[in-house]
This record gives C-alpha cells, structure tokens and sequence, in this order.
C-alpha cells in the first residue's frame, strides 16, 4: 500500500526527469569515458561511442522495476562495470587501442613473465592518478543517484521497452532479413560490444569461436603431406628472407610506377636497386580470399587447394627456415581467421593490431622494431613476413599527421569532385607513409648485411575515384575496375645474393602475372625445387608462359563470375618505372 502511495505522489508530481538522467549518466560513464577519450584523440570512428551511448540504457531498466533498491542495484552493477571500466580504460592508456577479442587472444598467449615485462615498459605513474580519478569520479555519480517512482504497470512497460529498443528488435530484424537466429545474435553481439561489461564477454566468446575454427584450420594444415622431393640450392648456407605483404595499395598510385604525384619518394630514390614488375594483378580484391591463393598453391582455376596443399610458411619450414610473422592486422575477427592461421604456422608471430574496429588509428610504422629485432634473432635461416595495414579504409587513419602533405587539387583528375577530393587526398597520403614504411624496412633489411631478398606485394588494389567517371570507392568484385587489382610487386636483393644468384629480371618486369602464383615465383627465387613446383608460374623463369589474367569469384563458375583482367584494363601508358641495373 505504502509503495502505491508513493509511486502514485511520485506520478502526480510528473516524472523524476533529473532522477533518471543521472541514473543513465552513472551507467554511461563507465563505457562513455573511454569511447569519449577514443574520440577526442581520433583513434577511431563514431560508431562504437553511439552504440556504447546506447546500450548504456539497458540498466536502466532494473531501476525502474526496483526503485526502492536503487542504491543497491546500482552499487552491484557499477562495481562490475567499473572493473571492466578500469581494464578497458588501462588497455587504451597504454596502447591506444579499443579492447577486443584481439586482446584476449594476446593475454591467453602470453605468459605471465610476459605480462610482467609489458607492466615495466608502459607503465607510467600518472596511471595510478587517472584511475583514481576515474574510480572518484564514478562514486561521485553514485552519490548523486535517487530512486525513480514509476505506476508499477507503465514501469514494467517502459522497461519492457528499453529492452526491446536496444536489444531485442536489432536481433529479430537481423534474424528476420537473414533467416539465422545465429547471424540474429552476432548482430546483437556487435551492437553491445563497445560497452562493458558486455565487452568482455563478447571478446571473450568471439575468441573463443574463432579459435576453435583456426585451430581446425590447423588442424587439417598439420595432416597436409610435405612436398615432394623438396631440394634447396641453399642447403646449410645462412640465408634471411622477407616477404611484405601489402593491404589496399593501388599501384597506379605510386610514382614508382608513373603517378604524378610523389607519394613513394623514398622508394623512388631506390628505384636502381628494385626490380620493380608492373604488370602484375591480384586475382580477388578482397584480402582473405586473394591470400588464400597468394600464400598457396590455390588459384583461380583451382581455388581449394589451400586446404590440402602446403603453404609458404609450410614450405619454407620444410626448407629448414625459422618462420617469423609480423602483423598489423587485426588478429582475431570472425573474417580474419584465416590469417591467423597462416600465422600460426609460423614458428613466431607478433600481432600488433588488437583494436576492435579496423577503422582505428593503427600505423604500420609499428613493425619496424619487431622487423628488426627478428633479422637479429640467432637463426641461420630465416623466413620473415610482415603483413601491413597499409593503405586499408578509411585512410586517414593509416598516416600520422606528419605524412598529411596532399590537401589540395595539385595532381588531382579534373573529374574528382570536390565532396570527393579529401578521401581522393587522404589515400595519397597513406601511400605516402606506406612508401616510408616499405622503404624503412628495405633499408634496414639492408643494414643487417643479409644474405637473401626481400620481396614487397599488395594483398590487391583500391578504386578511390580512379575508374571511368570517377565515382567508385573501394571494391566490388562484381562491378571490377582495374584500380581493385592493379598491384605493386617488387624485389631487393642483397649484394651477397646476387653474387650467386642470377638477379637479371629486365626481360620480366612486364610479364603478365597473377599473385595467385606467388608461390612458384617465391620458390625459384629462393632456390627450391620439388614436384609441384611449375616453373611456367613463375613470374622470373626461362621457363614462364603468359596466361590469360583471370580474376573474379571462383565459386560461382556457373554464372562465369571468372573474366580476363584484360577486359576491364585500361590502356597501357608510358611507366617510368625502374629497372633492375646489371
């Protein structure tokens, strides 16, 4: 009766509107403070600071249900949220980054001798100020938080609402337009991820996911048979090769190959020393899928065998190379867990992208150290790949600032618009950084005075408005455009390698080549043989024959989805580029 009293004076009075928005302030601040501070810094987009907003609201359901146990519930919750708070907030402090399954990946690979060596070298002691700071601030709200008296039926149906607005009707419209109650709940999962505690858990339960599918994958890799009587000119010689593997990067937007803008000075200037091939293409503009054929055996006319043939990684090992795997790439993603399991194959592997969203401020300069410190390690024979980020969307968060030099029309096609010209300008300057980054690391492959190459590839291109018209962004295999596969495909090899090995590739830098047979190419450069070897598929061979480029979804045959490269390429312009000097 006396709760009747109440809620019914409280109803007279109208609506506690105060009351409620420091109830939805309090639950807010523990996810908001984080995504605010990714804002302001501009690690990432806007899009996990709405959805963080958002499913804040869920608590607010329980307070209206139970308000006479505010304080209580409130005090409950806000302990749990606080400490994921508290981790989500350390992980950005440290790294910059938004915390996700990534990192939970990271911290069950790790050991605690590791865990400890990362607390010495970034912990700062104005940490310990924030957190208080943090931690102060959220009891604070606490204190300011008060019951919010509703009629017993409107407040189970306005928390009813709540629930069914935030987290109910995303999963039903989602299970309704797929027909998958399991797409429904991934939906729901991606909605929620951006606010703790849900950030945890989510991570948590991806990570598991993908890795019960990558250890699969590893499965099956583990019972692929070695090649066949594998020989290797090298045998027993101390050898290190590189393999850089690029992200999105449009050769035609190099001035290495002829663009009049200077994004690639650096490797311009080291144009003499490249074999710089310019015909080469990727057979898919996607990054799994052309993968999946440029560190295997598979390719268009044969898409599967990835998943009984050996890889790169496979090979060289077999070769008795230590393999290492550099990557800024996100980790562990439902999309890329293909590419962690091509890095897992390798004996070491160092993942420096853990952020959520793959529109987050992550330079590819961070694989510099690691790149480094891999030509120092004590093994004879070395494979070292690193995969970059490179010139992946949105663009503008592949550069620091220092590499922002286009921001007008110089050397812009008359037909970009302007709404067009900064995303047009801010890909230039991410070829501008991947140009440091590529050449960083040639440079100091070079200072390490190694016996062996290094070989530099995108994964596949980019159209940022350089078709026909100039309204295409991105990619899509079924509208191609040669922007999306047109690639940058070069070698450096060191002077003790070309003393013996024959290095004379003038006659190939214009062969027509798809990266789909990187794998043949890779293996008559490293002085392999075996019998699957196909000497017609390497780009630098006596033996090579031009095949027609195809590219398209190979799965989809009966719709002849597979078409001739030379059907959509524009016609050839004069190329400056380089040539090997003998």
């Amino acid at each position: 009766m006396a709760l009747f009293q109440r809620s019914s004076s409280s109803s007279a009075k109208g609506f506690d509107w105060a009351g409620f928005l420091w109830l939805f302030l309090f639950f807010w601040y523990f996810s908001g403070i984080t995504q605010l501070l990714i804002q302001l810094t501009g690690t990432s987009g806007f899009t996990g600071f709405r959805q963080a907003f958002v499913m804040s609201a869920i608590w607010l359901a329980p307070m209206l249900l139970f308000p006479r146990q505010t304080r209580v519930l409130a005090a409950l919750i806000g302990v749990v949220l606080w400490a994921c708070s508290m981790a989500s907030l350390g992980y950005f402090f440290i790294y910059q980054q938004e915390f996700s399954q990534s990192v939970i990946f990271i911290m069950f690979e790790s050991n605690i001798s590791e865990a400890g060596e990362y607390m010495t070298q970034y912990f700062a002691w104005w940490m310990v100020a924030a957190f208080l700071a943090h931690t102060l601030f959220a009891y604070f709200l606490w204190t300011r938080l008060r019951p919010v008296y509703m009629p017993r039926v409107r407040a189970l149906v306005a928390a009813t609402a709540i629930l069914v607005a935030v987290v109910g009707y995303p999963m039903i419209k989602q299970t309704v337009r797929t027909g998958s109650l399991a797409e429904g709940f991934e939906k729901l999962e991606t909605r929620i991820e951006p606010a703790v505690p849900w950030q945890m858990a989510v991570a948590y339960h991806r990570y598991l996911d993908t890795l019960a599918g990558m250890q699969d994958m590893l499965d099956s890799a583990s019972k692929i048979p070695p090649l066949n009587n594998l020989k290797d000119t090298m045998a027993n010689q101390p050898a290190t090769l590189v393999l850089v593997i690029g992200e999105s990067t449009n050769r035609q937007r190099m001035s290495l190959y002829g663009y009049p803008r200077e994004t690639t000075p650096e490797l311009d200037k080291l144009k003499d020393q490249l074999a710089v091939f310019d015909n080469v293409i990727t057979p898919r503009p996607y990054t799994i899928e052309a993968l999946q054929q440029v560190l295997t055996f598979a390719d268009e006319e044969n898409p599967d065998l990835y998943l009984s043939t050996p890889s790169l990684v496979s090979m060289m090992k077999q070769a008795g190379y230590k393999t290492f795997w550099i990557t800024n790439q996100q980790t562990m993603t439902k999309r890329n867990t293909m590419l962690t399991t091509f890095s897992e194959q390798a004996d070491e592997q160092v993942y420096l992208n853990n952020n959520r969203n793959q529109n987050a401020a992550q330079y590819d300069g961070d694989v510099i150290e690691p790149f480094n410190k891999a030509l120092a390690d004590a093994a004879p024979r070395k494979l070292i790949v690193v995969h970059l980020l490179g010139t992946h969307m949105s663009y503008q968060y592949r550069y620091p600032s220092t590499f922002d030099k286009f921001k007008d029309r110089n050397g812009v096609p008359a037909g970009v618009r302007d709404d067009q010209l900064p995303t047009y300008n801010s890909y230039d300057n991410a070829v501008l950084y991947n140009d440091f980054v590529v050449s960083s690391l040639i440079k100091d492959y070079a200072k390490s005075d190694p016996n062996g190459f290094l070989l530099y590839l995108s994964d596949h291109g980019e159209d940022v408005f350089d078709s026909a018209g100039h309204n295409t962004l991105g990619r899509n295999e079924a509208k191609p455009t040669a922007p999306m596969y047109t690639i940058p495909f070069m070698a450096w090899a060191s002077p003790k390698w070309r003393e013996s090995h024959d290095w004379s590739f003038a006659e190939d830098l214009g062969r027509p080549y798809s990266s789909s047979h990187l794998i043949h190419t890779w293996a008559d450069l490293a002085g392999l043989s075996f019998d699957e070897l196909d000497r017609s598929k390497s780009l630098v061979s006596d033996s090579f024959k031009p095949r027609p480029l195809m590219i398209g979804n190979p799965y989809e045959r009966e719709q002849k989805a597979l078409i001739d490269f030379s059907l959509i390429k524009p016609k050839a312009k004069p190329n400056p580029a380089g040539i090997v000097q003998q």
